[in-house]
């Protein structure tokens, strides 16, 4: 949920609440008023008709009228004083309306009379009803308005964050521009842009840093790597050794090899991080799966391996020479941690490329083996074929998974094609 449209429904929510609890007590206040001078004006028809008793020393004549009524009645005894809420019927409507009463008592000719003085109520509602719908009215007006320009206005506010957001998202390591946001009459919108502009132009400056000594460093391996490899040739073909010294010879020459391997594919790496790979194309998935099984051909059948193909013509656009490293790796991963006489299988389609294969009954931690340096105790690879796999795929927006369901070890390539 966006912060504009989470403050909006707190801020309706919040005033809804006070508009209802303000409107019930702006309500019984005007009632309290109203009812207040409603009281008054039998009061001051009490005043006058125990002004005419007292004048006169007899009954003034009953009143009964659209809006008041006095009535007498003969009673024993005086009654208490007092005011209370009552119906009042009004013959010039034919219904009863609510109304207001004064019950009283006065001595008339040594007898004592209960005075009951009577008012209609139903203009002093129709008046709080129209005072409270002119006031709910301006009050439901006021919101709408607010609400309106809080938008235009919360809006343009937030227009600089949006647009620091933006820059944000199509940020990039190897984008030349700098990340600039936008300048705002917000100090802590500028504060914002001013971290960030800092932060990107450090992580840039830090990254740079590592990619140079990368490049730097396997480009200065691949000097010394070659002059290894060249004297290991020259001293291997030079003369006869014991069997002991030939077994340091290997073993050396075997290290050497891995080394090259690994500096090989530490600049790959960096050549697929940075992009630098772009000849893209159409390719053919099925025949240059077909090409590389048959280069593998000979090495399944030293392990005497079977392996079961099931493919469909698919096309994809990207890099053959990314393809060709990820197909190779994926097969020398299925073929490597196989077992003697194990099997293969293959499967190609539209959406999907999946490789299966035997082999240890335990499965791996799917969320270690695409990290670099990561291989078991017994392999001879670099611990990069399926870090290189993962960062091709992720290069082409394909999703490189893993899972293991007896007795396969199952590596898939979802395409994502539309």
């Amino acid at each position: 949920m966006k912060l504009f449209t989470h403050y909006n429904r707190i801020n309706l929510v919040t005033t809804v609440i006070v508009l209802f609890i303000t409107g019930a007590i702006y309500y019984g206040a005007i009632s309290f008023i109203l009812n207040h001078q409603v009281d008054k004006d039998i009061k001051t028809e009490e005043s006058e008709t125990l002004d005419f008793i007292k004048e006169h020393n007899s009954l003034p004549e009953a009143i009964d009228s659209k809006y008041l009524t006095v009535s007498y009645k003969a009673i024993d005894q005086p009654v208490e004083r007092h005011f209370s809420n009552t119906d009042f019927y009004n013959k010039k409507e034919g219904e009863n309306e609510s109304g207001r009463a004064l019950i009283t008592s006065a001595t008339v000719n040594g007898g004592i009379y209960q005075i009951t003085i009577a008012e209609s109520k139903v203009e002093t509602e129709d008046l709080i009803r129209i005072v409270f719908v002119i006031t709910i009215g301006v009050i439901l007006f006021l919101l709408l308005v607010l609400f309106i320009t809080n938008r235009f206005i919360l809006n343009r506010i937030w227009k600089p964050f949006y647009g620091t957001l933006h820059q944000l998202r199509a940020f990039s390591l190897n984008d030349a521009n700098d990340v600039s946001g936008q300048p705002s009459k917000i100090d802590e919108f500028n504060e914002l842009n001013s971290a960030v502009e800092q932060m990107s132009a450090r992580v840039k400056r830090d990254y740079k840093d590592l990619k140079d000594f990368t490049e730097n460093a396997s480009h200065e391996l691949l000097t010394p790597i070659a002059v290894i490899n060249s004297k290991m040739d020259s001293l291997i073909q030079t003369g006869e050794y014991n069997e002991q010294q030939s077994k340091l010879l290997d073993d050396v020459y075997g290290d050497v090899s891995r080394l090259t391997r690994l500096n090989q594919s530490l600049l790959l790496l960096v050549k697929i991080e940075n992009k630098l790979v772009n000849d893209e194309q159409v390719i053919a998935l099925k025949p240059l799966i077909e090409e590389k099984i048959n280069e593998f051909k000979e090495l399944f059948e030293d392990k005497q391996l079977s392996y079961i193909c099931d493919l469909e013509d698919v096309q994809i656009t990207a890099s053959r020479y990314l393809i060709e490293i990820l197909l190779n790796n994926l097969l020398s991963n299925a073929m490597r941690h196989n077992y003697q006489k194990g099997e293969i299988k293959i499967s190609l389609t539209n959406q999907k490329l999946i490789i299966q294969n035997t082999g240890n009954g335990i499965a791996l931690h799917d969320d270690e083996i695409f990290k670099r340096f990561n291989k078991s105790s017994a392999s001879e690879g670099t611990g990069l074929g399926l870090t290189i796999c993962k960062q091709i795929s992720d290069n082409y927006h394909y999703q490189l998974r893993y899972h293991y369901n007896t007795p396969y070890h199952s590596f898939t390539i979802l395409f994502n094609q539309q």
